[in-house]
């Protein structure tokens, strides 16, 4: 018998990820689905502005400091989180960078590291139970 993830957050990095010309629609189109579906979503930067269309996706805009914290802090994802109303263990957190993948882990977020957006989707499917297309 299948159960429902027990992950209820995602988190997603702008550059590299949403901005990717290859895939940063389809992930785009995927938070507003999981949005839909009732995951919490959070689009977490360090720019200092990202495009509206991408802003509009999200519950959340997280740009710069949380709570005083910096990627790749732990205690950045642990903000995000907790601007999510959410536990880090109950979000995913997709970015490019591996050492931000590596902060997010060690607050005791689940990290996908975006490499393809083919790839990403298939995992954020498996971890939130939202599918990876519509």
């Amino acid at each position: 018998m299948a159960h429902a993830p027990s992950l209820r957050g995602l988190i997603i990095d702008y550059g590299g990820v949403l901005d990717e010309p290859d895939g940063g629609a389809r992930l785009l189109d995927y938070a507003r689905r999981a949005a839909d579906a009732g995951v919490r979503t959070a689009l977490f930067s360090g720019a200092h502005a990202v495009p509206d269309e991408c802003a509009a996706a999200f519950g959340t805009v997280l740009l710069g400091a949380v709570r005083g914290a910096r990627k790749p802090s732990p205690d950045a994802f642990a903000a995000a989180a907790a601007e999510l109303g959410l536990e880090t263990a109950d979000c995913v957190v997709v970015d490019d960078l591996g050492v931000c993948v590596r902060g997010a882990a060690a607050a005791g977020a689940v990290g996908v590291r975006h490499v393809e957006a083919g790839a990403t989707l298939a995992e954020l499917e498996i971890l939130l139970g939202v599918p990876a297309s519509a």
